[in-house]
């Protein structure tokens, strides 16, 4: 299991990232909020959670939606997946969008996202004045069939 550090001030109320299940790869983050913070259908907010990571270096944390926010009312988040690099040491704040069609009130402590630790490769690029043949070769956006 890795450790990662994390900074939250628990007496104004931040909570640290939870696992609710032993098989489960995300850990919830949860809206650190002074007040509630209402998202109207269409628009979208970027959400504190007053959580800051040491992540190791050779990782990331990877910001995803939570399905049951998705599924029930229209809220996932903007940049899906979002990277958290091992190098930034600022708060982790979550960009919703509501996708609904009623506005979405966000409250202090709701669970509004969910966090992947995963390794991360760096390559080297190269230049090249030719790449290698495929049976698929350039075709993309569904070119495969629906």
């Amino acid at each position: 299991m890795n450790k990662v550090d994390v900074k939250f001030i628990a007496e104004k109320g931040a909570i640290i990232p939870e696992y609710k299940t032993s098989g489960a790869a995300g850990a919830d983050v949860c809206a650190f909020l002074n007040e509630p913070v209402t998202i109207s259908a269409g628009c979208s907010a970027m959400i504190s959670t007053g959580l800051y990571f040491e992540i190791p270096e050779g990782y990331e944390i990877q910001v995803r939606p939570r399905s049951g926010l998705a599924a029930k009312n229209g809220v996932t988040v903007l940049n899906t997946p979002g990277t958290i690099d091992s190098d930034y040491r600022g708060e982790l704040r979550v960009i919703l969008i509501n996708l609904g069609a009623q506005n979405f009130t966000v409250h202090n402590g709701d669970r509004i996202a969910q966090i992947i630790i995963a390794p991360v490769t760096q390559a080297v690029f190269l230049p090249a004045e030719n790449l290698s043949k495929t049976e698929r070769g350039t075709g993309g956006f569904g070119s495969t069939g629906l």
